[in-house]
């Protein structure tokens, strides 16, 4: 299983923001389009709360959607109410393939049972209410390949994945 990140980084990079007030603190083009590349064709593990900001299920993925509430329905989705149903929901020779793509609570939770992570930093200076784990200060985790920082417009990111540190 691996997780899929964008977060905001300051000059220092200490803390990585990851949204503000329901939103996604940064939103880039190039990020969107390499978090399309990476997660198409597999499984996409989603909070209600991120799932309603994005609007619909994501196409040409598996969408499951982790919620408290028993009663909700989203047509083209699966909808589970634990971290157990998620894996019920999985075949077991596809954890490869599946993602978890937020929000907070759910990346919290899962992050444990990730083997790699995709961090997208982007560095701007945002305001941030969530925020996702430095993995760059984590024992746990491991940076494999980290992109050099380009510069687009205005502002400057780069792409990075990360490893458990329990594989290595």
């Amino acid at each position: 299983m691996n997780i899929i990140v964008a977060v905001s980084c300051s000059q220092s990079c200490g803390d990585w923001g990851i949204g503000y007030r329901g939103n996604q603190s940064v939103v880039v083009p190039e990020d969107r389009e390499f978090f399309r590349e990476v997660t198409t064709g597999g499984i996409v593990i989603v909070g209600r709360k991120t799932f309603e900001s994005i609007g619909r299920p994501l196409p040409n993925r598996k969408n499951i959607i982790l919620t408290n509430n028993k009663n909700y329905e989203v047509p083209g989705a699966a909808v589970v109410h634990s971290a157990g149903q998620v894996f019920e929901k999985i075949p077991r020779n596809c954890m490869h393939k599946v993602f978890v793509i937020g929000g907070a609570e759910i990346y919290k939770q899962f992050l444990p049972l990730c083997s790699y992570a995709y961090v997208t930093k982007c560095y701007v200076e945002t305001e941030a209410d969530k925020y996702f784990p430095n993995l760059d200060t984590s024992p746990d985790w491991i940076a494999m390949d980290m992109e050099e920082i380009v510069e687009i417009d205005t502002y400057r990111l780069s792409f990075n994945l990360y490893k458990a540190a329990a594989l290595c």
